[in-house]
């Protein structure tokens, strides 16, 4: 059975790294120019400077009544979830429910799980027991644990979060587990470096695992976090992504970039962004490639000329 997805396209804004004036500003700009949500990432050790997402977004939803605030993605695993609970719990109350809580297990740096003291290893596993945990916490009732990784005697976390039951939790990932772990257990899915066939192909591993987990489903979130450098051409683009993105991932990165970002003119970009509706995304969110000071004109770009393009779709 296919999963219910919504009918329109929304678009998010991303941010790896900024100050209190900056953050201001990409509030504000996100308002302005119709975006929905605002998120950001998540490291203990990377190749460029990030910040503690939940802190950073916690300051982001006070500057805001409309926004989303979302982590793309929470590595889970490095962390114990009940203290974690506490934290997105929280930050729920403080935004009135305008969470959306993000998980994955990383993995790419393996430097960050030995300074956690966390075997790399056991990511997978620990960041299913740790969605189980935090799903007990939210409910705001007496609960107890006995798992594998975490344990606990019956106790009750309050204040529970502003949304019933919690917010909503989007998987990441696109390897065969990953996808049958947000089947069985996730809101949502949130892909990363794939091409639109690649999440069509997802989300019928997503619905084959949440049918056999026998889930009854209402709603399922169906997100892309998607590279994008508009240009003159295709070429330039596509150059300028690549330096970027080979900077930040400490990696050769201009055939991952050629083959999953979208680049080059503004019909070039939303032909990309027409392919990603097709496959099944309901919500981008777009990481605009260069120089930070270049990242507001990009997103400006973006609003004033590819989305006038999208039709029907957003």
């Amino acid at each position: 059975m296919p999963l219910p997805l919504e009918a329109k396209l929304t678009f998010g804004v991303t941010l790896t790294q900024a100050g209190p004036r900056a953050l201001r500003d990409y509030v504000a700009m996100a308002e302005r120019l119709g975006f929905s949500a605002f998120w950001l990432g998540d490291h203990l050790i990377f190749h460029v400077p990030i910040s503690d997402p939940l802190i950073q977004l916690a300051l982001a939803a006070s500057l805001s009544t409309n926004l989303k605030v979302g982590t793309a993605v929470f590595l889970l695993p490095l962390r114990h979830p009940v203290a974690v609970a506490k934290q997105v719990a929280t930050l729920d109350l403080l935004s009135e429910g305008r969470v959306i809580f993000g998980v994955g297990v990383g993995g790419e740096y393996p430097l960050e799980w030995e300074a956690a003291g966390v075997p790399v290893k056991e990511r997978g596993p620990r960041l299913s027991e740790g969605i189980a945990v935090l799903r007990k916490l939210w409910a705001g009732e007496e609960v107890s644990h006995d798992g594998r990784f975490y344990s606990f005697p019956k106790l009750r976390m309050l204040p529970a979060p502003a949304q019933a039951g919690g917010p909503p939790i989007w998987c990441g990932g696109r390897q065969e587990a990953a996808l049958r772990r947000a089947g069985r257990q996730a809101d949502g899915w949130m892909s990363y470096v794939v091409t639109p066939e690649m999440f069509a192909d997802g989300l019928k591993t997503i619905a084959k695992a949440a049918e056999e987990a026998k889930r009854t489903l209402t709603r399922f979130g169906s997100s892309h976090l998607l590279f994008l450098r508009l240009g003159p051409n295709f070429e330039q683009a596509h150059e300028t992504a690549s330096q970027h993105l080979s900077r930040r991932y400490g990696m050769d990165f201009r055939g991952p970039a050629k083959k999953y970002a979208a680049l080059g003119r503004p019909e070039e970009i939303a032909a990309r962004i027409a392919q990603f509706h097709a496959a099944g995304v309901r919500h981008l969110v777009l990481d605009p490639i260069g120089t930070n000071e270049e990242r507001p004109e990009q997103y400006q770009r973006f609003a004033n000329e590819v989305r006038p393009l999208l039709g029907a779709i957003v």
